[in-house]
């Protein structure tokens, strides 16, 4: 009887760990072959995200191979030519319900080319006008030129600014203007090494 009792555990651990090798096998066999794939479309999807922000015709690079790390920020270059043309940076900003993550991108010659919310946590019906499918608000920083002395108008009109909020909601644009900014003065400062 003590026989039985000690085989059948014994037995029933075999199964379940030769059952879980087989699984271990087949879930890798699995992400080696969809890997490539998986790959390709996150970069189809982070190369949508910048051409939303900078028509194609401007740039004959590949945006999301020519990127560098600078102060902890990944930021993307466009150029056409051979020539800096502009540069994308991402930016996380605190909003009213959580983080905003905004893309800017920044031409070489001054300007603010186009802006768009990659993600955000603001109210619905109220703080998510952000987004470009719920308002047009956000198209209101396209091809805005920028200057170190045009950054001091840059805040929302309740605080003084010259950009206006939308109605119900004063701390989301803050914050998204806030961000804009501090990417504005980020470029300025560091756009040699940017594009070096």
């Amino acid at each position: 009887m003590n026989r039985i009792w000690t085989y059948r555990p014994l037995k029933t651990a075999l199964s379940l760990g030769l059952f879980s090798l087989l699984m271990i096998g087949l879930i890798g066999l699995l992400f080696h072959s969809t890997r490539e794939q998986v790959a390709e479309n996150k970069y189809q999807a982070l190369l949508l995200q910048l051409k939303q922000v900078i028509p194609a015709y401007r740039f004959d690079n590949d945006l999301v191979q020519d990127s560098v790390l600078l102060a902890g920020q990944r930021i993307y270059r466009a150029r056409y030519q051979g020539k800096a043309v502009a540069a994308l940076i991402t930016s996380t900003v605190q909003g009213y319900n959580g983080k905003i993550e905004l893309l800017i991108a920044l031409s070489t010659q001054a300007k603010i080319m186009g802006v768009r919310i990659l993600s955000h946590h603001e109210t619905p019906g109220l703080g998510d006008k952000i987004e470009l499918k719920k308002s047009n608000w956000i198209l209101n920083f396209t091809d805005i030129p920028f200057s170190e002395v045009l950054l001091k108008q840059w805040a929302v009109k309740r605080d003084g600014g010259e950009i206006d909020q939308f109605t119900g909601a004063t701390i989301t644009p803050r914050a998204v203007v806030l961000s804009i900014k501090q990417s504005l003065q980020f470029f300025l400062a560091h756009q040699t090494e940017i594009f070096q």
